[in-house]
């Protein structure tokens, strides 16, 4: 049977067959997978984020910033939204700025917590502008994540998601075609995590365009959830009471419309 090789990288091969099928050969692979060249690279984008981030800091008002630290609960969200209502009115533009630049860094590094910015967003924006807000920032940090990942992310991705690099690139394989209503499916539903369709995406061959317009139009669902949510902050127990079975019946439903024309195309060929 004919077999396309995809990549070698660290004395590691993946193979795709031409029914979709993949298997990782040698499993040798190095102690630390990232060179000093590479290592180099993230940690002068995250320098830079870091400057951008001081020199919000160095325009605020002085005042007790100890409340300012990326939530990791709702209490420490609603401490956060609590004292930053009181800067968004009069520093309106720092505000943003610093939002902007904390999201697109954390989706970037794959960093946990992104669901709380924009639960954020909601509560002081308000509806369209949070979601604007929150579509804009998650697809700028997924492009982002997208770059970084083709000029270092090759041996990252081999080593934490070898399995579900062999399935998303066979799909890739079979759905050449409509990769963009595939895409958009994945988007919208939870079939693969998003970090990892950010990270494996240019591994596997997915055009940037594709990428976009299914990270733009597909994101826009669950951000809308989710800063509807926000805007009723006080209410929330948990993370579990953002998606109720409507919310995720209409996600599914979205999903399945926009791989139907996958399925007919399949079924034709």
């Amino acid at each position: 049977m004919e077999r396309r090789e995809v990549e070698k990288q660290e004395g590691k091969s993946f193979n795709v067959d031409c029914n979709g099928n993949g298997r990782v050969v040698n499993n040798s692979s190095p102690k630390f997978p990232l060179m000093f060249w590479e290592m180099a690279v993230a940690s002068a984008i995250v320098l830079s984020f870091v400057a951008g981030l001081v020199c919000v800091y160095l325009t605020m008002p002085a005042s007790d910033y100890s409340f300012l630290k990326l939530p990791r609960s709702l209490e420490d969200l609603q401490i956060l939204r609590d004292h930053l209502e009181s800067y968004t009115s009069d520093y309106t533009i720092q505000v943003l700025i610093g939002y902007c630049m904390v999201y697109i860094f954390m989706q970037t590094f794959m960093i946990p917590g992104t669901v709380f910015m924009s639960l954020l967003a909601g509560s002081l924006f308000g509806v369209f502008k949070g979601v604007a807000l929150v579509v804009f920032n998650a697809t700028a940090g997924a492009s982002s994540c997208y770059f970084l990942s083709k000029l270092i992310g090759r041996p990252l991705v081999f080593t934490l998601w070898p399995d579900k690099l062999i399935f998303f690139q066979a799909q890739v394989v079979k759905r050449r075609t409509c990769l963009l209503n595939y895409m958009l499916f994945l988007r919208v539903t939870p079939t693969l995590p998003n970090t990892f369709i950010n990270v494996a995406s240019p591994i596997v061959d997915v055009p940037y365009h594709i990428f976009f317009l299914a990270t733009f139009i597909g994101l826009i669902p669950a951000a809308y959830v989710t800063v509807r949510a926000g805007i009723k902050l006080g209410e929330l127990q948990s993370i579990g009471d953002l998606y109720d079975f409507h919310s995720i019946a209409t996600m599914f439903l979205i999903g399945v419309v926009t791989v139907t024309p996958t399925l007919i195309s399949k079924n034709r060929s």
